[in-house]
């Protein structure tokens, strides 16, 4: 099973383009800095990772906007057949409302 549920912000979001299909693309690097347990342990944990919005799911990225908390769901891919780059390709984003 290749699915990621991730708690991130749009850091970088690039311009729309589209497939030959004809359908929205947009990519954007996410960013996530919280803390998490590992062997019992507390870790502090930041990153930011490639990401990619195709179909209707990219206008929910657009109206989402830079550095807004969202729960991201979807699958881990090959950036192109030869690469070695894994990249996030959303399929479900929600919004995280703040107080």
């Amino acid at each position: 099973m290749n699915r990621l549920r991730l708690e991130a912000s749009i850091a970088e979001i690039g311009v729309i383009r589209y497939t030959p299909a004809g359908l929205p693309v947009i990519d954007l690097t996410l960013a996530h800095a919280g803390q998490t347990e590992e062997a019992g342990i507390a870790r502090q944990v930041e990153f930011s990772m490639p990401a990619v919005a195709i179909g209707p799911i990219s206008a929910k990225v657009i109206a989402l906007g830079l550095e807004k908390p969202a729960q991201w769901a979807g699958f881990l891919a090959k950036k192109h057949r030869n690469s070695r780059t894994l990249v996030f390709h959303i399929t479900a984003l929600q919004k995280i409302e703040e107080d």
